[in-house]
């Protein structure tokens, strides 16, 4: 089969509606599985335990007869890291070390200064006291996943961390187990699905409460997770899996073309998008494609990726290929470029910016130190990466002298007497000096 990969010629504003509808997704919610999802919070508000045990055998094929039963213990979680093959332990380890080193950069500190007449002012940083996290279980392995959510938490200061995944038929995979080990994780539940992130958001006579959830799952972890925000924090809806590489033809084609494979392999609505001064580069790179997607594991996957949800785009420069990517705000943006010191100047939306053509996205994806969940479907206009800052609080300080609450009350009391807000003014008069 001969892939059809669709092509844009960027013409400037002009092209604006076209890219705008090349990346448009609205993952439309599907009404049946909100009222499902609806029930099952319900349900777990309402009998807690008791719940998750009768959706944990419905769903995970597990009889379980009590909330116990559910938690995997330290032990369990020591044995497996303890039996991984000896390569994919030190993979693990490394990896764990470069995050945790990257993120210690993140840590914020609280800070004060003081004013002329003794008037203090700042601003305290403290860590949420539990967070959680889901991971998805089953054949589904996602060990960086773990690192990536649960390192970050710690490094904040987070008091415990909770982990929940699924275990359909017993099916434990000790590649995650590991990660949870390593990453800090203090305690691991085996539970899944919207079950698991209701008994999160409200606790029950076994799982904790959060305060805050993060980490992916299918529709019905994330329409729950859409469901119980404001009863707790969550850290994204993510849309599919997006990348955009800029190439000036230098490159070899057959390193972009597997960069493009790299996200379209996650699933059939990833995108990929390939930006390009040269147009017979874009056609090296297409060739690329056709002769190395036989050899691909997940090829009916890329296959519909790419025939689905790529683009190639043709641009006269590089200030331009600058342009579209910030129309698009991608979720992972390579720079794979001579100097691409001097085009990151020009980029003002992306998730994270791989630069230069020995920076593979996948890097970043395992081990490279930066988190690898990102803002997508365009929300990098207005969302950061998952980061230390994402379990911290910062609260304001104020602390007046009598001279301070004098002059500013009367401040405090124009402006409130302009709102008609008189006990906000007579309280601040109060403390102004006769």
């Amino acid at each position: 089969m001969v892939l059809k990969i669709k092509r844009i010629a960027f013409r400037g504003a002009e092209s604006r509606d076209e890219i705008a509808e090349l990346v448009a997704w609205d993952e439309k919610l599907d009404s049946n599985v909100q009222a499902t999802v609806k029930d099952i919070i319900a349900d777990v508000r309402r009998r807690g335990d008791a719940a998750l045990i009768a959706y944990t055998q419905r769903f995970d094929r597990l009889s379980v007869v009590s909330g116990a039963e559910l938690e995997i213990s330290a032990e369990r979680m020591q044995q497996a890291l303890e039996s991984l093959p000896p390569e994919q332990r030190q993979a693990l380890e490394t990896a764990a070390e470069r995050v945790r080193s990257y993120h210690e950069h993140q840590a914020a500190s609280s800070w004060r200064y003081q004013e002329a007449d003794g008037t203090v002012l700042g601003q305290r940083i403290t860590p949420l006291d539990r967070a959680g996290l889901y991971v998805p279980g089953g054949k589904a392995s996602y060990p960086s996943s773990v690192l990536m959510n649960a390192i970050p938490a710690k490094v904040a200061g987070v008091g415990e961390l909770v982990m929940v995944v699924p275990t359909p038929d017993g099916e434990l995979n000790e590649l995650v187990l590991a990660a949870a080990r390593i990453s800090g994780v203090d305690r691991v539940f085996t539970i899944g699905g919207a079950q698991a992130v209701a008994a999160l958001a409200y606790g029950t006579e076994t799982v904790p409460r959060v305060d805050k959830i993060v980490g992916p799952g299918n529709i019905f972890v994330a329409t729950a997770k859409r469901e119980v925000f404001g009863q707790v924090g969550i850290d994204m809806i993510a849309g599919p899996s997006e990348i955009l590489v800029i190439c000036d033809g230098q490159t070899p084609p057959d390193w972009i073309a597997m960069d493009l494979f790299s996200q379209a392999e996650h699933d059939e609505n990833a995108q990929s998008i390939l930006v390009a001064t040269d147009a017979a580069f874009l056609e090296a790179v297409e060739a690329s494609i056709q002769k190395l997607l036989p050899e691909m594991e997940r090829r009916d996957i890329i296959e519909s990726s790419i025939s689905n949800r790529a683009a190639f785009i043709h641009v006269s420069s590089l200030q331009q290929a600058a342009e579209v990517s910030n129309l698009i705000a991608p979720e992972h943006l390579e720079l794979s470029v001579e100097d691409p010191e001097a085009l990151i100047e020009l980029i003002t939306h992306a998730g994270a910016i791989f630069m230069g053509r020995y920076t593979a996205e996948a890097l970043g994806d395992y081990c490279a130190g930066p988190n690898h969940v990102l803002p997508t479907s365009g929300t990098a206009r207005f969302s950061s990466p998952l980061g230390v800052y994402d379990f911290q609080k910062r609260s304001s300080i104020l602390n007046f002298s009598e001279t301070g609450a004098s002059e500013l009350g009367k401040v405090a009391s124009v402006l409130a007497r302009g709102e008609g807000l008189t006990a906000h003014a007579r309280s601040a008069e109060y403390r102004i000096k006769d």
